[in-house]
């Protein structure tokens, strides 16, 4: 029994580093078959607005060799450290605090509504004329484009626990102290890390529709002198390195939501 437990182990790993290779294969293909469409279309149509890819690639490569990008990276990058994680720690305790309580999600669920279809960019022209230009209000720019989708996905994700646990709590007696301890935070957990996932993307969107629409200061900066410039190639590589920087958050939280919901799995059948 023992051996056979460990060679099936060993049989489960093996399938499971070749799906990881094939998966990085594919992906590693993709990417090649991309930048060489682009370096084709970059070297046959007749533009100053479309470079080559590796003209593209050249280009990031000067840049990453300047204090000036990273000074700007950093500069941008202020808000989304100010705004998302305020997001976070307020969106998070609301979301489930509507998601348990009907009479307070039926009062403020019309203004969460509200703050999901309202379009940020009608939104950013009130927040400047609030904050003014500093760093204050790209900071609230990202928090207004992470916080409602995280609100509205915690309370979702605490509405979907099956209520038939919420019942047979109650009639075992369990306090709102132990339901909360035993079956709404650890059922909710997947739809929280869920919540940052989205929210994270969101964050990385509010920082470059801030740096583009109204204050130039960081990327947005740099992206609007090599427009002025006719540089395609400079803007191209700066929207590379937001598009890489997003991909790779984003595929960060997307482990830790699996890791989670794992763990909960683990922990459901235990």
């Amino acid at each position: 029994m023992p051996g056979g437990r460990t060679a099936s182990r060993r049989s489960g790993s093996g399938a499971m580093t070749r799906r990881v290779v094939t998966r990085t294969a594919w992906r590693v293909a993709s990417l090649a078959v991309l930048l060489g469409l682009w370096e084709l279309a970059g070297r046959t149509v007749d533009t100053l607005l479309l470079p080559t890819a590796s003209a593209t690639v050249g280009a990031l490569w000067h840049l990453a060799g300047t204090r000036e990008f990273w000074s700007a990276l950093w500069i941008s990058h202020q808000a989304v450290v100010i705004g998302f994680p305020a997001a976070a720690v307020l969106a998070i305790p609301a979301g489930l605090a509507l998601g348990r309580w009907t009479a307070l999600d039926r009062w403020l669920d019309v203004h969460l509504s509200m703050l999901l279809v309202t379009p940020k960019s009608a939104i950013m022209p009130l927040i400047v004329m609030a904050l003014g230009l500093g760093l204050m209000a790209r900071g609230v720019t990202v928090f207004a484009f992470a916080f409602p989708v995280m609100v509205a996905t915690t309370r979702a994700g605490l509405r979907d626990i099956d209520g038939r646990l919420l019942e047979m709590a109650r009639a075992f007696g369990a306090t709102e102290l132990h339901v909360w301890r035993r079956i709404l935070l650890p059922g909710t957990l997947p739809a929280v890390a869920t919540a940052v996932r989205l929210g994270l993307a969101q964050a990385i969107a509010g920082l470059v529709a801030v740096e583009l629409l109204l204050v130039a200061v960081g990327l947005g900066h740099l992206i609007l002198t090599f427009q002025a410039d006719f540089d395609a190639a400079s803007v191209y590589a700066v929207v590379c390195v937001v598009a890489a920087e997003a991909a790779l958050l984003i595929r960060v939280a997307t482990l830790a939501e699996r890791r989670i919901g794992a763990w909960r799995g683990d922990a459901v059948h235990t």
